[in-house]
C-alpha cells in the first residue's frame, strides 16, 4: 500500500526530505526496527493519550517507554491514560494503530515529542500504513511533527 497522499503532499508542502521505505507487515515500534535493522532510538513510536478528556499524540523512541507519572506531571493533569484502539479510530479517524504524528493531519490535536530524538541522528516513522515508513533526518522529523519537545519518557533498559 502506498504512502497516503496527504502525508506525501504536506510533507513536500513543508519541503521535507524522506525516504520512503517498504516493509513487511508490522503492528508496533519494535517490530518496525527490528525488520528494517534499525535502532530502537531511531523509530518512532506514536502513542495517543488522554489528559482530562483532550486528546494527545505523543511520540516517543521505541526505545523507551512512556512514563504516564512524568507526562502527568508535565501537562499538570489529574488523570491521564492510553487511549483504546477504538476512541482512537474514532477520534482521528483512521485504521487501529496507523496514526501518523504529524501536526498538519492532526490541527485540533497536541503532538508531543520526547527528547530523547535529540540523540537520534535520523528518525523512521510510520507513513500511516503497516507496510510504509518514512526515514529523514531527525530536524525534518522535528519539523514536519511540529509538536513540542519535553521530557516524558523512560528507557527501557534502565530500572
Amino acid at each position: 500500500m502506498p504512502i497516503p497522499a496527504k502525508v506525501k503532499n504536506y510533507l513536500e508542502k513543508i519541503k521535507i526530505k524522506y525516504k520512503p521505505v517498504v516493509h513487511k507487515t508490522v503492528y508496533t515500534a519494535y517490530d518496525m526496527a527490528v525488520t528494517l535493522k534499525a535502532k530502537l532510538g531511531e523509530v518512532a513510536k506514536t502513542v495517543h493519550v488522554v489528559a482530562d478528556k483532550k486528546h494527545i499524540i505523543v511520540v516517543l523512541p521505541a526505545s523507551h517507554l512512556l512514563d504516564l507519572v512524568k507526562l502527568k506531571k508535565m501537562l499538570k493533569a489529574k488523570k491521564v491514560e492510553i487511549a483504546k484502539e477504538k476512541l482512537m479510530t474514532e477520534v482521528f479517524k483512521i485504521k487501529k494503530g496507523a496514526v501518523v504524528p504529524l501536526k498538519e493531519l492532526h490541527k485540533d490535536t497536541e503532538i508531543i515529542v520526547d527528547k530523547a530524538f535529540a540523540r537520534a541522528k535520523r528518525v523512521i516513522m510510520s507513513a500511516g500504513t503497516f507496510e510504509d515508513s518514512l526515514e529523514m533526518k531527525t530536524k525534518d522529523f522535528l519539523k514536519a511533527v511540529g509538536g513540542k519537545l519535553e521530557n516524558f519518557a523512560k528507557n527501557a533498559k534502565k530500572k
